[in-house]
């Protein structure tokens, strides 16, 4: 076959995504996969699915979902170290985090024990930032191997469990503190919790804790907007939604519904986990059937579909263009048509 007749077939192909997806009245079922990567895939990869014709621009041709490791208990917290180039997350119930370096394709185990941390991220210095649930703090480790405390109580009572972090510009570090490390023995230590679920922002050149808002249920994954002037935050309690606040300097106002996620082509609502914005706007969320990308109006546009729960994504490689996902067991990623906005 010609490489032009090709590209048009395959061109062809990738059109009419869009239309076989809102065909369905839910998604198309999953074909079996070898995830060892030792069987070809034939491209397009099947599990990338436009639900909307804008998403297809997302979407390259000739790439495949790649599983680079499983075997943890509740993977978490993806973050992309750019000069390392490497990816940390964490293994909650295992007390560690694993390190992915893109040079050879290998794991390492990173930290352990890790404080049973669940986010992670870095600031604009490279320093990396975690949420512990096991030591109910917010931490950051120095150059020289120390460990800083950004926030462990407020208002002189215990944090509950910090589980996701944001930098912005400032410096500042915000986070979101629900209940899930402190409800039992699996992914902390079992505790009362003594202060409502919250989202907090800490100034770090004053070591000053604000909290910024406790108007959601169970705040979880969260991040900014690409021009920082939006905060968006994961509910995975009562609400089920992703809210979005205007950021009014160290504040929050005119807090509001987002979007209310459902599993594609159904009523069943499912809620998101793990939140990152791209430079377009988007938000792609860990979210059934493995992570779904939302317009900025709050639009769902498409689906990565993965055999696992997926608990929670980040950007990174070399041109921040390659998504991770964090889905129980496995670490896995895709090349795709846009980069990351933040710093990680």
């Amino acid at each position: 076959m010609k490489r032009r007749t090709f590209l048009s077939a395959a061109m062809a192909t990738t059109a009419v995504l869009p239309m076989l997806a809102k065909a369905q009245t839910a998604l198309p079922p999953a074909e079996p996969r070898d995830w060892s990567g030792a069987t070809p895939l034939r491209y397009p990869d099947p599990d990338l699915i436009a639900l909307e014709g804008s998403f297809q621009r997302y979407i390259l041709f000739n790439t495949p979902i790649r599983r680079h490791h499983t075997g943890t208990l509740w993977a978490e917290g993806p973050a992309w170290n750019g000069v390392g180039r490497y990816l940390v997350w964490s293994d909650i119930p295992n007390n560690r985090q694993l390190r992915w370096i893109q040079d050879d394709d290998r794991v390492t185990e990173f930290r352990n024990p890790s404080g049973n941390s669940n986010g992670n991220t870095f600031d604009s210095e490279g320093r990396q930032i975690s949420c512990e649930h096991g030591g109910r703090r917010v931490v950051r480790y120095e150059y020289d191997g120390s460990v800083t405390v950004i926030a462990d109580s407020f208002d002189g009572k215990p944090l509950n469990s910090p589980n996701d972090a944001v930098v912005a510009p400032d410096g500042s570090i915000w986070f979101t503190d629900p209940p899930y490390g402190i409800r039992g023995n699996y992914e902390g230590s079992r505790a009362e919790s003594e202060l409502p679920f919250a989202v907090y922002r800490v100034d770090t050149t004053r070591g000053r804790i604000t909290r910024v808002t406790d108007e959601i249920a169970a705040p979880n994954g969260l991040c900014f907007s690409p021009d920082y002037s939006q905060l968006y935050v994961a509910d995975t309690g009562s609400g089920r939604e992703i809210k979005i606040w205007d950021v009014d300097g160290s504040r929050l106002r005119n807090g509001r519904r987002h979007t209310q996620l459902t599993l594609p082509g159904t009523d069943s609502v499912t809620a998101a986990d793990g939140i990152r914005c791209d430079v377009d706007g988007n938000i792609w969320a860990g979210a059934r059937p493995g992570v779904q990308i939302i317009t900025p109006v709050g639009e769902p546009i498409g689906v990565i579909r993965l055999p696992e729960v997926c608990a929670n994504v980040c950007f990174g490689g070399t041109r921040r263009n390659r998504l991770f996902m964090t889905a129980s067991q496995s670490l896995y990623s895709v090349y795709v048509g846009v980069r990351g906005a933040g710093i990680a």
